[in-house]
């Protein structure tokens, strides 16, 4: 897409929703996510619970987090979370900002757009970060995952339509950025514009389905000046 291609896209958006990991920092870059998934995983085997194969090698700690859904047992999904909720918010406060991320985030802000967050990640541990880089009042709501509801994660439109609730907001008049195919299935369940953030090779081709792709939060940046011309 052009940049006055994306700027006609952000231009009817009143909201900017963004996911968190990804398009505003990377949580887990000294606080590696594999490591937690190994944390994860030994909480789950002592509770008796048996391991898949996928889940022994997953690195992904949401992932191991998503596989506790299929157990029917809340108890053992709620010990899960609590343990991961604590382990993002140690992440947090190390996790590396996103280039041009807080750009985006402060020049919404300034060409009067709402910016809320819409996460698979904790509530609690994009508080920390927002706090710890002084973006508290940039931002609000902030919709992490439900609590012991792993079921209910992007791509569930659950967050984005908890956003679209709290602000008052219609469908036509957001848009959301993810990095992730979860985070445009989950955009377009609730009705809204989708812009694929590709951050990673092949990314980009796995975003055919978004309604625009960036390889730079620069680009949106770059889009609101546009658009206030």
């Amino acid at each position: 897409m052009t940049s006055t291609g994306l700027a006609a896209l952000v231009g009817h958006a009143r909201v900017i929703l963004l996911d968190f990991d990804g398009p505003v920092c990377s949580v887990f870059a000294q606080h590696p996510a594999s490591a937690v998934a190994h944390q994860l995983r030994k909480l789950l085997v002592d509770q008796a619970v048996t391991l898949p194969t996928e889940i022994l090698t997953e690195p992904d700690p949401l992932a191991v987090l998503r596989f506790t859904a299929t157990l029917d047992h809340p108890v053992v999904v709620r010990l899960v979370d609590q343990a991961l909720r604590r382990e993002e918010i140690t992440a947090a406060r190390t996790a590396q900002p996103t280039p041009y991320g807080r750009e985006v985030i402060v020049a919404a802000h300034q060409t009067g757009r709402q910016v809320a967050m819409v996460s698979n990640n904790s509530a609690e541990s994009i508080r920390m970060y927002l706090e710890t880089r002084r973006l508290t009042p940039y931002v609000r709501p902030v919709i992490g995952r439900p609590e012991a509801a792993p079921e209910r994660m992007k791509p569930d439109p659950y967050p984005v339509l908890a956003a679209l609730r709290e602000l008052g907001a219609e469908p036509k008049e957001c848009v959301l950025v993810g990095d992730s195919v979860s985070d445009i299935e989950a955009a377009h369940a609730a009705g809204i514009a989708a812009i694929g953030y590709a951050n990673k090779p092949g990314k980009r081709e796995r975003f055919a389905g978004a309604d625009a792709v960036i390889d730079s939060m620069a680009e949106l940046v770059a889009a609101f000046a546009i658009d206030e011309l």
